[in-house]
């Protein structure tokens, strides 16, 4: 368990906050490309780590992220007109550009010089991989992106998806941190007597409480979690969390797999969840198999259901799942009752939506028991609070400055039981190298 003040520090990033002062250094996840369908298309209200902020694209086609308020009486930029490289103000005409500088101010007269300085608050925006990418820390020279490379890739290998989560950013990302949690919430039904010999999800559900190796990195905190497969070898599930929000899930083959996963903090109590994944590198999306429940969302681009609520326009109406806490996630208690479905609750991101929520907006962490199979979620919590409470005293992360730590993959993989889990991974842990021998599908 954690203190009350350790939870407080881990959860809360608006301004001015410890945690918050971490994300600022790092590149974020602010919007998808294509939610700005074009030059001079409808301004997008986003949040991010508590802030109110305005997305739109220019008639050049670069993106803007800037302060929700105007600066002169606060009105929303969110009703301005955006024209001519510029975004202006519909109260008295005051129009800014991407880089927040004042371009034009017509309510004031023409030989004034106001307008020359004024500012508006706008962060740094770049594009890459679909996805519009944020700075919003303190640096004039900007840290480079990392080298994800899910996100590095030619266009039609890859693909993006958002879901919004109603909940803080830690517990969301401890879902994917948290391997033991597969064998129950997504395969609690699975029999290992149906389960195909030599799969994965029979190594899975043969023996549901596994072994940890638990490590920090320069990156942040890997674990490979290991259990007997064959009585000569193991099966081994490798996973990593990147700072300061980054997850590499271990459900599909190491060395094939190509993902990352974000849970960015739009606020305290709501996280926006990012897919980047080679929809190619999964087995059957990755959504585990004999057995496993099926539907619900596809987050891996393959064909299917995407059972979105439609986007509005509010701070908190993007990327909504139509299952969701106001009806109980349209939960089936017959299928869980009778076992067809271990939840009763359809689709294994959507039954990751419901116990994370379901912990409230900010888990009480002071009333947690612990045990061996949460030493990922303890080392990553002590990471995070540790890399936050450094900042302070001027050591910011290496990974900030170091995009090729980025550069790796998570994923599963049988070795002898006298291989050492580490060095008989180094290749297969490296992002961006192609493996001949190896599918997709185990």
């Amino acid at each position: 368990m954690l203190s009350a003040s350790d939870n407080e520090l881990l959860t809360k990033v608006g301004p001015g906050t410890i945690m918050g002062d971490l994300m600022r250094q790092f590149w974020i996840p602010g919007i998808q490309s294509s939610e700005l369908a074009g030059p001079d298309s409808d301004p997008v209200r986003i949040r991010l780590l508590g802030e109110d902020l305005i997305a739109f694209r220019d008639t050049n086609g670069d993106v803007g992220i800037i302060d929700n308020f105007c600066p002169h009486r606060r009105a929303s930029m969110f009703f301005g007109r955006n024209e001519e490289c510029g975004l202006r103000c519909v109260y008295h005409g005051w129009k800014f550009d991407v880089n927040g500088d004042c371009v034009d101010m017509p309510s004031e007269p023409a030989e004034s010089n106001f307008k020359d300085k004024v500012k508006i608050t706008a962060y740094a925006a770049k594009e890459r991989g679909g996805v519009v990418w944020v700075y919003m820390g303190p640096r004039s020279k900007l840290p480079p992106l990392p080298e994800l490379e899910a996100n590095m890739l030619p266009e039609g290998e890859w693909a993006v998806s958002s879901i919004m989560r109603t909940c803080n950013f830690v517990q969301a990302l401890e879902g994917d941190i948290d391997t033991s949690h597969l064998g129950f919430l997504h395969l609690g039904s699975v029999d290992p007597a149906g389960a195909v010999p030599g799969s994965y999800d029979y190594y899975t559900v043969n023996i549901r409480s596994p072994r940890y190796k638990v490590i920090d990195t320069d990156y942040g905190t890997t674990y490979a979690a290991y259990r007997e497969a064959e009585p000569d070898t193991y099966y081994w599930r490798f996973a990593h969390f990147l700072m300061p929000f980054w997850a590499m899930i271990p459900t599909g083959v190491l060395g094939v797999q190509v993902l990352a996963r974000a849970w960015v903090p739009i606020d305290d109590t709501h996280t926006m969840f990012w897919n980047m994944v080679v929809p190619t590198t999964r087995s059957n999306g990755g959504q585990g198999g004999a057995g496993a429940p099926r539907g619900g969302v596809n987050i891996d681009g393959k064909k299917g259901a995407t059972d979105y609520l439609p986007n509005g326009t509010g701070w908190f109406d993007r990327w909504n799942l139509a299952q969701n806490a106001e009806n109980d996630y349209k939960i089936d208690r017959k299928a869980q009752y009778d076992n067809e479905n271990y939840t009763g609750i359809d689709g294994i991101y959507l039954q990751d939506q419901v116990v994370t929520e379901s912990m409230g907006a900010i888990s009480e962490r002071t009333k947690e028991h612990l045990g061996t199979s949460d030493t990922m979620v303890i080392k990553t919590r002590q990471r995070l609070m540790t890399a936050a409470k450094e900042l302070q005293e001027g050591m910011a992360p290496a990974a900030v400055d170091q995009p090729e730590l980025y550069a790796i993959r998570s994923g599963g993989v049988i070795l002898p039981k006298e291989t050492d889990w580490l060095e008989g991974t180094e290749e297969l842990r490296k992002a961006f190298v192609k493996h001949p021998g190896l599918t997709a599908n185990k």
